[in-house]
């Protein structure tokens, strides 16, 4: 658990950000704080004078604390609005913690860092990852686990390496995460994409390819998908699970979002995994600290040795501090407050959004509904691509990403658009989506006009 005084710190910098506390406003009294968080007066004082050191709220001598001017300006004079960036949201991350807990990794693990740790990972980390896994419904043991420098190479390697079918060809999701569809392309692997939409994919087509095109592996993303934000069903989940088993293909499983899903019922493919059919991803970059470079990957026990020989000319190992510092922030419990709140930051951004494409979206745009995680996918009118509208609100300083980049050749659409909520500024949202409906709106009336008199003077 957080001490009481980070947990004020915390929810006053929020306060500061979502423009409850504005400039010049003054804080809540100490007693009233002291009163609300119950704790001592003392631990306000802590709070208060950690936020003056910060240069965020400043004290007057027998009147309180006060909110900076350069706080809330610094808020005002920055006009972007960020549906573009896929990182964490950076006013949510416990940088105070883990400051300790690095600081405490450095004391604990002084000889690892001289020396070289471990291939597989600490085993004290991978026990605390496999024990933390069971809240996912990922039950497995520490020895099944290897520590690696971030999914990418996770992925990369994945690639790279034989598997235990002997067979060569990747199947993908279109569309899917573009870090994995340029792997594929660098490596030159024969791949093969099946149309994911927000209503799933068709099973029959699942099968025809598990049977006829050599499937090495199908590289899935079953929740908050990116980019489209879809989730799979349990029953869905069950079918490719089985298929798999039927045809001989394992599951590489990227879980990256798993941990902010709202439904408690809802399992990933590996608790459908009694053969050891399924590989399991889960990074650390998109809740936590991307810095950080740590995920851990869940591997059949005869896949084990060849994938840390695949490592090894990689990079040996992933950075011993970092693992270090990572396992006593799991262990402290601090990570799953953290997770809390995050989770509920990222819920009502969602909802935020999803409003706002519901009430200012133009009827012909339609855009994908997920109850959480970081992204939805819009697709614009047919005659509206995404690079038109990209170009044009980057001059209004509004960031959307063009998706297609995250699809394979032959599978390419125009007119997708991700939006992530992950960085953006709540308050935000809505004049975002406003603006972007309005660019819609404008470009569709312009080239339905354009198309009009062409059509006229043919």
């Amino acid at each position: 658990m957080n001490p009481k005084y980070i947990n004020i710190m915390e929810e006053i910098k929020l306060r500061l950000t979502n423009g409850s506390l504005v400039t010049g406003s003054k804080l809540p009294s100490i007693r009233h704080l002291a009163k609300e968080f119950s704790c001592s007066k003392n631990t306000v004082i802590k709070a208060y004078v950690e936020l003056e050191k910060e240069h965020l709220i400043y004290a007057v001598p027998k009147s309180g604390y006060y909110v900076v001017n350069e706080f809330q300006n610094e808020i005002n004079e920055n006009k972007e609005i960020d549906f573009l960036s896929a990182g964490p949201d950076k006013n949510a991350m416990p940088y105070v913690d883990f400051q300790h807990c690095m600081n405490q990794a450095i004391e604990h693990y002084k000889e690892e860092l001289f020396t070289y740790s471990d291939q597989q990972g600490l085993y004290s980390l991978r026990a605390q990852v496999a024990k933390y896994l069971q809240d996912l419904q990922v039950f497995t043991q520490p020895e099944r686990l290897v520590v690696v420098s971030g999914s990418q190479q996770a992925l990369n390697l994945l690639v790279s390496m034989p598997f235990p079918n002997g067979k060569n060809n990747i199947l993908i999701e279109q569309p899917t995460y573009f870090g994995f569809i340029e792997s594929l392309q660098l490596q030159q692997t024969t791949t093969f994409g099946i149309d994911l939409s927000m209503e799933g994919i068709d099973f029959d087509r699942l099968e025809y390819i598990f049977r006829n095109n050599d499937i090495k592996f199908f590289y899935i993303i079953p929740r908050f998908h990116n980019p489209l934000g879809h989730c799979y069903s349990n029953r869905e989940k069950k079918k490719i699970v089985e298929l798999a088993e039927k045809y001989d293909v394992y599951i590489v499983e990227d879980d990256f979002l798993g941990d902010l899903d709202p439904n408690a019922k809802s399992d990933p493919l590996f608790s459908f995994d009694p053969s050891e059919r399924v590989i399991y991803i889960k990074s650390f970059s998109k809740i936590f600290l991307p810095g950080l470079r740590i995920a851990t990957v869940v591997l059949p026990k005869l896949m084990i040795s060849n994938f840390l020989r695949y490592k090894f000319s990689s990079d040996f190992n992933s950075p011993a501090l970092s693992q270090g510092a990572l396992e006593i922030y799991l262990k402290s419990g601090m990570f799953q407050s953290h997770l809390k709140k995050i989770k509920e930051i990222y819920h009502t951004k969602m909802q935020l959004l999803q409003e706002a494409c519901e009430a200012l979206l133009p009827t012909n745009t339609y855009f994908s509904k997920p109850t959480s995680g970081f992204y939805i996918a819009i697709r614009l009118p047919e005659n509206v691509t995404a690079k038109q509208v990209v170009h044009r609100l980057n001059e209004q300083q509004i960031y959307v990403d063009d998706a297609s980049r995250m699809f394979l050749p032959e599978y390419k659409r125009e007119n997708l658009l991700r939006i992530s909520i992950s960085q953006v500024e709540a308050k935000q949202i809505k004049p975002g989506i406003e603006q972007l409906a309005n660019c819609i709106t404008l470009l569709n009336s312009r080239k339905s006009c354009f198309l009009s008199n062409k059509s006229l003077l043919l």
